[in-house]
């Protein structure tokens, strides 16, 4: 039997606002550190590499910890896994803004804010997944995503505001405390759940056999790896790519801070927009477009933008719509190929795989910029055209594998 929460138990359309409020909550705090990181590097003298692993140490430590937290999920409420995630990156900012003061100490606290976000993320879905059905639940996984992009782009801004009217650590502070209202909203209002007997009795709950034998849903996670990687090394040095591009120009219409912002908000509306094309059209058929596009788009970047400012924001926000026009697509396609029994490892190998991809497109801006000798037009030339071979590789991967489509969606000959 179910205890209710202290509202009653939820509607599922309910249960989606609840859980979508508190992943804006939680994710506010996601872009701070990207925001501010021209500035921080000159504050503690990070040479790119470092900055890069400050960066990528937070996707490295949820890559490592999602394959033990999500597939708990199987076994044990969701809630419960989720609040605890949400716990740690309420003290991973916390720690931030109050402790760190150089490259190892924002390096543990980074990290630490990584493994909650590895308890948040993904639990939030499967939380989701195993309580709402058939549209539903396909609409709820473009609104979670949604929901985290619209608040991972107004991170940037939120970040900056902050940082300039009360010095750097106070937009980490201030997610700290966010993340603590997203911990009480859904403790108050999600009730608790007791998962089928043949669930909990299913076994080992960390055996993924079954799960990298599954085609489809394999296909589906490997072209997210990727997908994941091009985002955040994207979003992890748009910032700086623009800033160095304003400065050769010497002027700025928009600031980078805030065109991150537009970027993040364009690439929400990508999402949900590429999961009902996805419906309608064929997810096969869209994933691939979107990833043509981006490789046009990356070439372009790293050939064009240097010379302008203008072009450089223009290109940069048509390239982070196309990056995410598959975000939700590939998510969805994933969890809609999974056994159901497995569905939280299925994520958990997922989520794994995408942020494996997460964590080393920053390092692999960082280490191309620093190897090239320094932020130059050639340098980011050839960071781009990495991004791009990448994720040319996964066209060719996923072309051959082939994955399933899901039910309901419209396939056209």
């Amino acid at each position: 039997m179910t205890k209710s929460s202290r509202f009653g138990r939820l509607s599922g359309t309910a249960l989606v606002v609840v859980l979508c409020t508190g992943q804006v909550l939680v994710q506010i705090g996601s872009a701070v550190w990207p925001a501010l990181l021209p500035g921080m590097m000159s504050l503690w003298a990070l040479t790119n590499s470092q900055a890069g692993w400050i960066t990528a140490i937070f996707l490295g430590a949820y890559m490592v910890a999602v394959p033990v937290l999500v597939p708990l999920t199987d076994r044990f409420d969701p809630r419960h896994v989720y609040l605890l995630g949400v716990g740690l990156t309420c003290l991973g900012h916390l720690l931030f803004g109050l402790f760190a003061e150089g490259f190892w100490t924002a390096l543990f606290a980074r990290a630490l804010t990584g493994v909650g976000w590895a308890g948040t993320y993904m639990t939030g879905l499967k939380l989701l997944a195993d309580r709402v059905e058939g549209k539903l639940m396909s609409r709820a996984t473009a609104g979670h995503a949604a929901s985290i992009g619209i608040s991972g782009a107004l991170s940037f801004s939120f970040a900056d505001v902050l940082a300039r009217s009360f010095g750097w650590s106070a937009p980490f502070l201030m997610a700290s405390a966010s993340a603590g209202l997203a911990w009480l909203l859904v403790f108050l209002t999600v009730d608790r759940s007791s998962l089928p007997p043949e669930t909990q009795n299913r076994g080992n709950v960390f055996d993924f056999g079954p799960v990298f034998r599954n085609r489809s849903a394999m296909a589906y996670a490997m072209a997210y790896c990727i997908h994941t990687l091009e985002f955040h090394a994207v979003r992890g040095w748009g910032v700086a790519f623009l800033g160095f591009v304003a400065g050769g120009a010497g002027t700025a219409l928009l600031s980078p801070t805030a065109a991150l912002t537009m970027l993040g908000i364009l690439a929400t509306i990508a999402t949900v927009m590429g999961n009902e094309m996805s419906i309608r059209f064929g997810r096969r058929r869209l994933i691939i477009g979107a990833m043509v596009a981006s490789i046009a788009c990356a070439c372009l970047l790293g050939l064009a933008a240097p010379q302008s400012y203008i072009l450089a924001t223009v290109l940069i926000l048509i390239y982070g719509f196309m990056i995410s026009l598959d975000s939700s697509s590939l998510t969805a396609g994933t969890a809609g190929s999974a056994e159901p029994s497995r569905r939280g490892a299925t994520l958990a190998v997922h989520s794994t795989l995408g942020y494996a991809g997460g964590f080393l497109g920053p390092l692999v801006i960082g280490w191309t910029l620093d190897v090239s000798g320094g932020m130059s037009p050639s340098s980011w030339m050839l960071a781009f055209a990495l991004v791009a071979a990448c994720v040319a590789v996964s066209l060719i991967v996923f072309w051959i594998m082939r994955p399933s489509e899901l039910a309901g969606d419209r396939v056209k000959s």
